[in-house]
């Protein structure tokens, strides 16, 4: 499915593209974006009888020390028993670092820039797919459906085979389930 264009319009299709075609392939693992949590949430209410793991944004990604994650979504997750990951970017941490430093592009970055011309979302399911295994937050070796989105909300869906980040090339992205054509979001 393509959407005409980026952002959280199209959040609810794309959360329920991603758990029927979960469903049709019997894949239990799920892994969002969701910086607030409220995307999260809108996963829960639809495949609350799957492995959801919730990746959120670093703190301190807006603004030092601020956690962007919504207090009482993270209470309800922890209620719930959903794995809410804030940790460092994959495709960003020291790479982004020495780039604010030096002015420079570096390996890291590039690889974001060419996975971001399948749009932010895909980019995003890719590395939060990572994440999530390279904490121990989904089973090694197995697909997983992998929801990403545009500044916020889902518009990008993958079935991904994700490895752990030493061995990040090896990830397979089996299916693009749903993505953007036009990867700019209207304002």
């Amino acid at each position: 499915m393509f959407w005409e264009s980026a952002g959280p319009v199209n959040t609810q299709n794309t959360l329920q593209l991603a758990v029927k075609r979960g469903a049709e392939l019997d894949i239990a693992n799920f892994v969002i974006a969701s910086c607030s949590g409220t995307t999260a949430r809108e996963l829960y209410a639809l495949a609350q009888e799957k492995n959801i793991v919730c990746v959120s944004h670093v703190v301190g990604f807006q603004e030092p020390g601020v956690d962007e994650m919504l207090p009482e979504n993270r209470a309800f997750f922890n209620a719930n028993g959903v794995p809410v990951l804030t940790t460092t970017h994959l495709l960003a941490g020291v790479d982004r670092a020495l780039r604010f430093q030096f002015k420079g592009v570096y390996p890291a970055e590039i690889v974001a820039s060419t996975l971001r011309m399948f749009g932010q979302g895909i980019k995003v399911a890719v590395e939060i797919s990572c994440m999530a295994l390279d904490a121990g937050l989904i089973p090694y070796g197995q697909d997983v459906i992998a929801i990403g989105g545009t500044a916020e909300g889902a518009d990008a869906a993958i079935v991904v085979k994700p490895e752990h980040s030493a061995q990040f090339f090896a990830s397979q992205i089996k299916e693009i389930i749903c993505m953007p054509k036009n990867k700019k979001q209207n304002k």
